[in-house]
């Protein structure tokens, strides 16, 4: 079960790479349930990535996927085409998104929005990382 302070320790992994890259990040924690642990707007990241941050995460725990490579099978003529339309548009079809496990189990999930896909995903990779 991912506690408040593991997303801590998540978030804070993932704001130094952030910082690293020069990019102000949105970065939401879930839990197993896909439920909101914590969130953190970085001085100067988009508000709209508030959001984005937050349904990455669900998504990613939703699925058990990264959202990067749900992107990927989610083009027209791919396994999940249209899955971006389900669960109300809660799903997230950008990078950025990704499931946190403990012994082979998804126990949560980061996702992070602000910068680029490619940005978005190496921050979330090192959140992962510091879990």
């Amino acid at each position: 079960m991912i506690q408040l302070a593991d997303a801590r320790r998540i978030i804070e992994a993932a704001e130094k790479k952030a910082v690293e890259i020069g990019q102000p990040m949105n970065i939401a924690v879930a839990d197993a349930g896909g439920n909101l642990v914590a969130h953190v707007r970085m001085d100067n990241a988009w508000l709209g990535s508030v959001d984005i941050s937050i349904k990455k995460a669900w998504t990613s725990r939703a699925f058990d996927i990264a959202t990067k490579d749900l992107a990927e099978h989610s083009q027209s003529g791919g396994q999940f085409f249209g899955i971006h339309a389900s669960n109300d548009g809660k799903v997230m079809i950008f990078a950025g998104g990704i499931p946190l496990k403990k012994d082979g189990r998804v126990v949560g999930a980061i996702g992070v929005s602000g910068g680029s896909g490619e940005q978005d995903h190496a921050v979330a990779e090192a959140g992962a990382a510091a879990y």
